[in-house]
């Protein structure tokens, strides 16, 4: 496998995705070819990924694919280039709630390898920072920390005792990144704003963070614990799926309210046989022409309520194609655009539901199994997925529904809905965790290639 390193923190806000991102960068402009990876279900950090690298920002969550496909998952990711930059979850230990750091950073960087880099906010410590670095080393000795970047220093009399202290536990202090608001992403209630959405801000923001890793981060010794790495012969992950028949079009939604989109899918799409077309739906009035399938990402349609419902030529073109039974597969933010309405501005109307807003988040990961038969799953297939959602429905499934799971307090809990070809929930899923039902999609698509070309679905 490629050189490689995984970046880390004690907690959550002590600035990895800064980090991690400006290393990207940095190493990029340095006339590297890196390859982007973020530890975790998230799609917001990779999105900056991608800005930094030039490259799709790819996700390794071993609590969705499977901890047996994260290696050949990192290895098709890093395909041509020469480093990988990896960009943990929350603190370096914390995994999926009430396992022994399952899916957590730690997991990631044991199963491809890595070395880590180590990123402390030392506002508010000094000598106390060999404490904790010491308790972290020493937490699970088979996790290798290779060094330490110190984030948020506040003079160089602060960044000498920081120095004293990491000398004190024998590890190297590979950058020191002052105090700046400059330094920092734009956030939002889900987190950061998505790259797609911040335009030309987050290209600057990008650029200006990556100039700051190149300031004040000690790029060839970043390499050096790279390289640092033993060598690993693993097989790349590639789709396994069986493509059949004629090549039917599937349209993916995208443009800034749609960015929740794992880069396997479109692979594991096309290795089915399918041809994917992109659709804007706060631009593009009607789907690409011969569309026999739907895709509908999850995103931020709550901050495009308004938009989205003012386009009115692609909401109605929706609604007749999900009515006509062609298969639809939609995905969180996807479910709430197939509602009646979503704040009070209409939407699609295929959903007998309205969806809101609430201050609410519901988080985790969902053990699932399906409910009905749909395009994607067969009754009693099982799959690990992401909730990540501060919406609600005014109805919450249709019945049967799409999932059944057990929740807190293990209350059985019904979720999503399936509706003709429409299976629409939720719940997030990783393509590569389970390939099959995306084939079982793009064959669904088959038989409405011959309707959808003559305009017949659309009557």
């Amino acid at each position: 496998m490629v050189n490689r390193l995984v970046v880390a923190a004690p907690a959550s806000g002590s600035g990895k995705t800064t980090v991690a991102t400006g290393l990207m960068a940095a190493l990029r402009r340095a006339g590297s070819r890196v390859a982007p990876f973020k530890v975790g279900p998230d799609y917001i950090d990779p999105g900056y990924h991608s800005l930094a690298t030039d490259r799709p920002g790819r996700n390794l969550d071993p609590v969705m694919v499977g901890e047996h496909r994260v290696p050949g998952l990192f290895a098709h990711g890093s395909k041509g280039c020469d480093i990988a930059v990896v960009e943990g979850v929350m603190g370096l230990f914390d995994g999926r709630v009430d396992t022994a750091g399952i899916g957590s950073t730690a997991h990631v960087a044991k199963l491809i390898n890595a070395p880590v880099v180590f990123v402390v906010d030392a506002r508010g410590q000094s000598r106390s920072l060999a404490a904790l670095l010491h308790g972290f080393r020493g937490y699970d000795p088979t996790v290798r920390l290779g060094g330490v970047i110190l984030n948020q220093v506040g003079s160089e009399r602060h960044e000498q005792v920081l120095r004293s202290a990491c000398d004190e536990v024998g590890l190297d202090v590979l950058g020191v990144l002052p105090r700046d608001p400059q330094f920092s992403l734009p956030s939002r209630h889900l987190g950061l704003v998505t790259a797609a959405e911040h335009g030309p801000e987050a290209v600057s923001a990008v650029d200006a963070i990556a100039a700051a890793v190149a300031k004040h981060v000690d790029l060839d010794a970043v390499r050096r614990l790279a390289r640092s790495v033993p060598s690993m012969a693993v097989a790349a992950w590639e789709p396994q799926v069986e493509a059949v028949g004629d090549e039917p079009v599937v349209a993916v939604a995208g443009g800034a309210a749609f960015t929740f989109g794992y880069a396997e899918h479109v692979e594991v799409l096309k290795a089915a046989g399918a041809a994917v077309a992109v659709v804007d739906p706060l631009h593009d009035e009607d789907l690409p022409e011969g569309t026999s399938g739907l895709v509908l990402p999850g995103g931020f349609p709550e901050q495009h309520a308004e938009a989205l419902s003012g386009n009115t030529k692609l909401r109605e073109a929706v609604a007749r194609f999900a009515r006509s039974g062609a298969p639809v597969h939609a995905e969180c933010g996807g479910l709430l655009y197939l509602a009646r309405s979503l704040d009070g501005h209409p939407m699609c109307g295929v959903l007998d539901a309205e969806g809101f807003m609430t201050p609410k988040l519901t988080l985790g990961y969902r053990d699932a199994v399906a409910s009905a038969s749909s395009p994607l799953h067969p009754p009693g297939s099982r799959v690990t997925g992401h909730e990540f959602h501060r919406t609600q429905l005014s109805t919450p499934h249709s019945t049967p529904p799409a999932w059944h799971w057990r929740g807190v307090d293990s209350r059985p809990v019904a979720e999503g809905f399936v509706v003709g070809g429409v299976h629409a929930s939720y719940l997030h899923t990783h393509p590569a965790g389970d390939p099959e039902a995306i084939a079982r999609f793009v064959r669904a698509c088959h038989p409405f290639v011959a309707g959808v070309a003559d305009g017949t679905v659309f009557a």
